[in-house]
C-alpha cells in the first residue's frame, strides 16, 4: 500500500512550535498548515516541561486548529517523562504523538500500548491516535527495518539530521554528505513499509533560496514532506511538495496513453519521445495521488 492510500492526511510542511509558548501555538493553529507539532522535547527547557504540558493541554482543548493535524512531540523515553507527558496531553485528544530519537521497535510498541490504555479510559476509539517516529541517532538508522514495521499506529518516519550528526560525531556541511546515507535510508524504509517520509528541517531561517534547494532535493529523493521551524518556511515547502499544473497534465496524458494501449495489448510504448513502461506509469499515478491529497484535484 502506498503512503497516500495508507493515510488520507497530507503532511507537506510540518511546523514545530515550542510547547510552552501558547502565543506561538495559537499563531501556528491559525496558519492552515498541514500539521503542527507542539514540542515538549528539545524546544522546551528542562525546568519548563510541566508548563509545556499545561500549555499544550490548554491549546488542544480550547484552540480551533481547523484542518491542521495536532501533533505533540514527547520527551525521549529514557528521560522518564513520557508517561506524565501523555497523561497531561492525551486529555486534549491530539491527532498523534511524535516519538523522538527512536532507536528500537520496542519504544514504539510500548508507547502504542500506553496510548491504548488511555484511549479506553477516555472513550477514544482504540488505535486512532497516530504515531510518528523521529529517526535522529545512529542506532535508529541501523534499526530502521524493525522500527518501520513496529506498530499499526505508525504513519510516518521523520529524519533529524542535526541530532544524527551529533550522535555520529560528524561535522555538518553545506552539501550534507555526512548524513546522505541516513537521509536516503529513512525515505527508503518509509517507502518499503507504506509510511510517509518527513525530511529534516532547514535551520537557516532567512535563507529562502537554500530552503528551496534543500526541499527540492528532499522531494526528488522521495520524501513526502518536510519539518519547518519557522512559519515563513511553510508556503515554500507546501509549494514544492504539491504537484504543479504542468506536472499534473503530463501525468494525466501519460496514464491516458497507457490505458489506450492496454486495450490494444501493448506493453512498453513510446510517449512524447520517451519509452514508457510500468515504473513510469506508477510514478504518474503517484503524482495524481499527491495532487488529490493536497486538494488540488478531485
Amino acid at each position: 500500500m502506498n503512503t497516500l492510500d495508507q493515510s488520507s492526511r497530507v503532511r507537506r510542511a510540518v511546523l514545530i512550535m515550542p510547547g510552552d509558548d501558547l502565543k506561538k501555538i495559537t499563531k501556528g493553529a491559525a496558519l492552515g498548515v498541514d500539521s503542527l507539532i507542539m514540542d515538549m522535547e528539545d524546544g522546551v527547557a528542562l525546568n519548563n516541561k510541566e508548563e509545556a504540558r499545561q500549555v499544550i493541554q490548554h491549546a488542544l482543548t480550547s484552540l480551533d486548529f481547523g484542518r491542521t493535524e495536532r501533533l505533540v512531540r514527547l520527551n525521549q523515553a529514557k528521560k522518564g517523562m513520557q508517561i506524565e507527558d501523555i497523561t497531561m496531553t492525551v486529555i486534549g485528544k491530539p491527532d498523534g504523538y511524535v516519538l523522538p530519537k527512536v532507536e528500537s521497535a520496542r519504544e514504539v510498541q510500548q508507547l502504542s500500548h500506553t496510548l491504548l490504555e488511555r484511549e479506553i479510559i477516555l472513550g477514544i476509539e482504540p488505535g486512532t491516535i497516530r504515531l510518528i517516529a523521529l529517526i535522529e541517532t545512529a542506532k535508529g538508522i541501523v534499526n530502521l527495518a524493525q522500527i518501520a514495521q513496529a506498530d499499526a499506529r505508525l504513519v510516518a518516519l521523520m529524519f533529524g539530521a542535526e541530532d544524527l550528526a551529533g550522535s555520529m560525531g560528524a561535522i555538518r556541511s553545506e552539501g550534507a554528505e555526512e548524513v546522505f546515507y541516513a537521509r536516503s535510508a529513512v525515505v527508503l524504509h518509509a517507502a518499503a513499509f507504506g509510511l510517509q517520509a518527513i525530511d529534516t528541517p532547514y535551520v537557516k531561517l532567512r535563507d529562502m533560496e537554500g530552503l528551496k534547494v534543500e526541499t527540492t532535493k528532499a522531494r526528488c529523493m522521495g520524501y513526502t514532506g518536510k519539518l519547518a521551524i519557522h512559519p515563513d518556511h511553510v508556503g515554500l515547502i507546501n509549494e514544492i511538495f504539491t504537484p504543479g499544473d504542468e506536472e499534473i497534465d503530463a501525468a494525466r496524458r501519460l496514464i491516458e496513453a497507457h490505458e489506450a494501449r492496454q486495450s490494444g495489448h501493448t506493453g512498453v510504448f513510446v510517449f512524447e519521445g520517451s519509452m514508457v513502461d510500468m515504473p513510469m506509469v506508477r510514478s504518474a499515478e503517484n503524482v495524481l495521488a499527491r495532487a488529490r491529497a493536497a486538494g488540488k484535484i478531485s
